[in-house]
């Protein structure tokens, strides 16, 4: 075997543009530019993000060495790649396109790269197209160390396993509730102990999802201190909403998952109950009446790419 033949082959990941999506529907430009023109709108929002996420995957393009092993990957086609266990995965878009990969992978380094800051926050794609250069030399290196302004992250992921095996992974939090969002009745069991309860569903973050739609949940109640930070091991679930009534409790609604500890929930739903996780409702597990739920933190963990200490503004050379 080659040098060449056992340097790791780098994955990019993408996902589709607005644009992109426009033509999907309306088939050229010029009939996307006048569906959104008859609408108040302009498409021009849509054209300079595309253009942005074209020159994003041009500059990482150009910074993987020709000779190397390398392929791309749409988020849509994840479920059905085949990720080898010494690639490296960088992930081209939005913050959500690495919650989309996570689940996939089994220790592979992933490093996000916002192409477009102006409109996306960063808070996992940390890197920017001008450092695509020095982070493709750092994760082909054999000895990475905390050098060139990179370092790996280890971030807990969420695990959620049916009664009958099913399995369900999220690195950003898991969802249990009604399909439709209305309200959910099941039995809930932690630690603490055991009670029914009507709600707006059940959340359970990790650290990496205590950034989203748990802190909004948390910041509401008041618990927004609690969450657990980006690299910790430890998970916090949140009840959304809890109703009083003769038959529904409402004294567990907040607490922690750490190592081994499991959140129970049995699904008292005829029907549409159900589980998902980071905000995939397409890819869900069933759960209704009799059906058992449990919760807690996965075997798995995602290596992140993120910038060290003092390494500077994304995109700008460590000093």
């Amino acid at each position: 075997m080659t040098a060449a033949a056992r340097r790791p082959r780098f994955v990019v990941v993408t996902r589709k543009s607005p644009l992109d999506l426009l033509l999907e529907r309306h088939g050229t430009l010029g009939q996307a530019r006048f569906y959104l023109r008859s609408r108040g709108q302009d498409a021009g929002w849509a054209e300079s993000a595309h253009e942005g996420l074209h020159r994003g995957l041009a500059a990482v393009d150009r910074a993987i060495p020709p000779d190397r092993r390398r392929a791309r990957v749409d988020r849509d086609s994840l479920d059905r790649f085949l990720f080898a266990p010494d690639d490296v995965v960088l992930a081209v878009g939005q913050d959500g396109l690495v919650a989309n990969v996570a689940k996939y992978l089994a220790g592979q380094p992933l490093a996000g790269i916002n192409p477009d800051p102006q409109r996306n926050d960063g808070v996992l794609c940390r890197h920017r197209p001008a450092d695509a250069a020095r982070l493709v030399a750092w994760l082909e290196s054999e000895h990475r160390e905390e050098s060139e302004g990179f370092r790996l992250q280890r971030r807990s992921m969420v695990l959620a396993e049916r009664e009958d095996g099913q399995r369900l992974l999220a690195l950003n939090e898991i969802f249990v509730g009604h399909r439709s969002h209305q309200s959910a009745r099941y039995l809930i069991r932690t630690r603490e102990g055991e009670e029914h309860q009507s709600s707006s569903g059940v959340l359970c973050a990790s650290g990496t999802g205590s950034t989203g739609w748990a802190r909004s949940v948390a910041r509401q109640r008041g618990l927004e201190a609690r969450l657990p930070g980006a690299e910790e091991s430890r998970l916090a679930w949140l009840v959304r909403e809890p109703f009083p009534s003769v038959a529904t409790g409402v004294s567990l609604d907040y607490g922690e998952l750490r190592h081994a500890e499991r959140l129970e929930i049995v699904s008292e739903m005829p029907e549409d109950g159900v589980v998902f996780g980071d905000g995939i409702e397409s890819d869900a597990l069933e759960l209704v009446a009799g059906q058992r739920l449990r919760v807690g933190l996965a075997d798995r963990t995602l290596r992140l790419v993120v910038r060290s200490p003092g390494a500077g503004r994304p995109g700008t050379a460590a000093r």
